[in-house]
Parts: structure tokens; C-alpha cells; sequence
């Protein structure tokens, strides 16, 4: 079985949970005898681990485009997707600014010739929704010229790409939801993004869903036949040799780590909070914020405004090894998220060993017995939980070794053959 799959990001070059859940789901399905994947994203840089499965860059794809179907899909995403001028993550403000600049340029269409390229960024910036356009054009391509069985999308960036390729080549489309709009904007839904989610969700054969959590927001939210969805769980990769990655602490503090997008979806408000209200009672510690995002500055301005930035660090975004060199010197970690559809972190955390606090409003609380588990915004429950952790060793002894046992079991294979065993229902 052929599967061909889309994708937006692969490692190394990752901006979050995204392209890690990728690697890790497409590094378990290559352990299942007669499985090959053909992993598609819109560019690719050459240094992507291809040990196990094929990386192609749809930038690399000589387009030629000869039929009538083939024209009036890309008329279609001209007109609904093209024009966009979305952002994610971006706040009201700089979405406005990024409106009134476009007013100015006029409209932009897909032009392209027999034998030419297109060319892709593979980021996030304000042509995503004509980089999303152009990765459906190119996905029609590819499935007119690649043998395959079945097409597996990657959150919405990638459904139009799905789409497209279902209509080129007749074949099964299963959509895979790692977070919907509801989840990325705190309930304020950008139409476009919620538009495109809904298509790709009701287009779909099947719908694979990260938690019961995000299972439920689609079911409720997109009005999806509860029948054609289904949970499968993220897991976690080995840690490998974590002896030569671990650093040496300079300091007898205390850390206690928040690692994530610093936007309203991570929470970070309410851990800066939480902290304010520990260091209020002990002083020996220290309270890191790693990552990027919108809500930075606001966050630094913040502990400024506090008078508790002496206690504060911004490391910026970590990915690869640095995250767990910054767990090996961390004592606590904790994941105040409002919405998270699944969140690996947490597993990435209780791997190298280090207790973890996680909110109710996350999926991997369905799945963890050994964190301590809060509301994102009960600050309080929040603030007393790190300080037992870091004030009673014995309690951060137990979550250590329970949680590391816990999370040791919790292996991409078994993810990947819940996954196959749904292409098993098509092919």
C-alpha cells in the first residue's frame, strides 16, 4: 500500500507540534511491512530525514496544466482562498494593517507555464492562503503522475491539497485534525480558516482526530456524522542517548518551564500568574518561558509590570535537542493551555523525567494518569501544585518515576497501526 500524504512542515525545519506529530506518526507507519509513504509538503530544504519515507517539495513539481477540471478548481481557490490576507495567529490589529495594505496591491491570481515551477516559502507569512492555493495546484499534479492508493491530508493548511488530489485521482481522502480554528482563536473564528476546515472535514471519507477532545469539536462545531470520525492518539519518539544532551545547572534555583507558542491558545498569561503567586512565598526559583509568538512582548511588559523579571527568562523558540537540554535543568514543567487539541510536550517533559502539570482542557489529560492535572484558569490550583512539587521531594520523586514509566509505553508504532488499519478500510 502506497500512501500519499500532505504535509506543511517536516523536521528540522518546524515552527511547532505540527511537524513533529508528522515525523513521529510517518517514522512509526515505516515499521509496518508493505506501507510506503510518499510525504508531500511545499518545500522541501534537503536535509529532511528520508531514511525511512520519501520527502518531496511541491516546489520541485513542473506543473502542466491541460484539462477543464483542473482550471476551475484553481478558479475556485482564486476566488475563496487567493485573496486572503490571513495570517496565523496574527491579533486584530496587524490583520487590519495587512487589509488596508492589500487594498492597494489589487488581486492576485495563480499564472503559471507548461513545464514551469512554482515557488513556495513553506512559512507562515501573509501569502499563506496563496501558498495554500498554489500546494492544491501542484497536489492535482502530483496525483495525475504518482501511483498511490489512498491520500492522507495534515490539518487545514493541507485539506485543499487533499481535495484536490481526491478529484484528480478518485482515490480515499483521510483528513488528520491536530487543531481546529476553534482551538487557535480562543472561539473567535476566522471564516476563511473555519470555511476550509469545514470543506476539507465533510469532503473527507475519514476524519482522524488527536483527542476525543478535538473529536468532539468536530462532531459539535462542524456538524460531522460522529461515525466518520475517529481518535487516535499522538505519542512520543525514543530519547535516545539523553546523557550527551543534558547541561549543567549553574544555579541552585529551582526552574519551573513553560514550553509552547506564546499566544492566547498556550495560556502563558496564566502561568506568568501562577508564578507571580509562588514567588510570593518562596524565592529560590526561577520561571522560563520558551518559545515564540504574538503575545511575547506582552508577556515580558507584563512580568515587568510585576517587578519579578529578576525571576524571569525568555529563551525564544527551542526545537530539537535544546528542548531537552532545557528539560534536563528544568524541575517542574508546566502546560497552562485554554484549548489543546493533544499537546506532546508534556511526553517530551515526563521522558526526561521531570514532573508535569497540564490543564483539564488538553487531550493528553485523557491519556496521563501520573500529572498533576488543573483548569487553565484557576491560578490558585495552579500556583499551590508547583509549589508542592518543588517544596516535596518525595511527591516530585513519584511523579518523576511513575510518569517516566507512564510515558515509556506510549510508542508512534501503535499510533501508526491504528492509522493503517483505517486505510485498511478503503484499500
Amino acid at each position: 500500500m502506497r500512501v500519499l500524504m500532505f504535509g506543511w512542515e517536516f523536521p528540522p525545519h518546524i515552527s511547532g507540534g505540527l511537524g513533529t506529530a508528522c515525523y513521529g506518526l510517518t517514522r512509526g507507519m515505516s515499521t509496518i511491512p508493505g506501507l510506503d509513504i510518499l510525504f508531500v509538503v511545499p518545500k522541501a530544504y534537503g536535509d529532511e530525514d528520508q531514511s525511512r519515507i520519501k520527502v518531496l517539495g511541491a516546489g520541485d513539481i513542473s506543473l502542466d496544466i491541460r484539462n477543464l477540471e483542473y482550471r476551475e478548481y484553481v478558479r475556485d481557490l482564486s476566488i475563496i482562498e487567493v485573496d486572503s490576507k490571513l495570517v496565523p495567529y496574527t491579533t486584530p490589529e496587524e490583520y487590519e494593517t495587512l487589509v488596508q495594505k492589500s487594498e492597494s496591491e489589487g488581486k492576485k491570481l495563480v499564472h503559471t507555464s507548461i513545464g514551469g515551477k512554482l515557488v513556495f516559502t513553506g512559512k507562515y507569512g501573509k501569502n499563506l492562503f496563496e501558498e495554500i492555493g498554489n500546494y492544491a495546484i501542484v497536489a492535482t499534479e502530483i496525483a495525475q503522475k504518482v501511483d498511490f492508493d489512498i491520500i492522507h491530508a495534515h490539518d487545514w493548511l493541507t485539506y485543499p491539497a487533499g481535495i484536490a488530489a481526491k478529484r484528480a485521482s478518485g482515490k480515499k481522502l483521510v483528513i488528520h485534525v491536530h487543531a481546529t480554528d476553534f482551538d487557535r482563536s480562543g472561539g473567535n473564528v476566522n471564516p476563511g480558516v473555519y470555511e476550509i476546515e469545514r470543506t476539507g472535514m465533510h469532503l473527507a471519507d475519514k476524519i482522524i482526530a488527536v483527542s476525543n477532545l478535538t473529536r468532539n469539536t468536530i462532531i459539535e462545531r462542524y456538524g460531522v456524522d460522529p461515525n466518520k470520525v475517529v481518535t487516535v492518539y499522538n505519542a512520543v519518539d525514543p530519547l535516545g542517548n539523553y546523557e550527551k544532551i543534558q547541561l549543567k545547572r549553574g544555579i541552585s534555583d529551582k526552574v519551573v518551564t513553560f514550553l509552547g507558542r506564546i499566544t492566547l491558545q498556550k495560556g502563558p498569561e496564566y502561568f506568568i500568574q501562577a508564578a507571580n503567586k509562588v514567588l510570593h512565598k518562596m524565592d529560590n526559583v526561577r520561571f522560563v518561558m520558551a518559545g515564540s509568538g504574538e503575545l511575547l512582548e506582552q508577556m515580558i511588559c507584563w512580568t515587568a509590570a510585576l517587578g519579578i523579571t529578576d525571576r524571569f527568562h525568555f529563551t525564544g523558540f527551542l526545537k530539537g535537542d535544546d528542548v531537552y537540554r532545557m528539560f534536563s535543568i528544568s524541575d517542574l514543567y508546566v502546560m497552562p493551555s485554554v484549548s489543546e487539541p493533544f499537546g506532546i510536550s508534556p511526553l517530551e517533559a515526563m521522558q526526561s523525567n521531570v514532573p508535569v502539570i497540564i490543564s483539564h482542557q488538553s487531550g493528553v489529560a485523557e491519556i496521563l494518569k501520573y500529572a498533576i492535572k488543573v483548569d487553565f484558569w484557576d491560578v490558585d490550583a495552579m500556583a499551590d501544585a508547583i509549589y508542592g512539587v518543588l517544596n516535596y521531594p518525595a511527591l516530585s520523586k513519584m511523579f518523576r518515576k511513575l510518569g517516566y514509566e507512564e510515558v515509556h509505553n506510549m510508542k508512534w508504532e501503535n499510533s501508526a497501526r491504528k492509522v493503517y488499519k483505517i486505510y485498511k478500510e478503503f484499500v
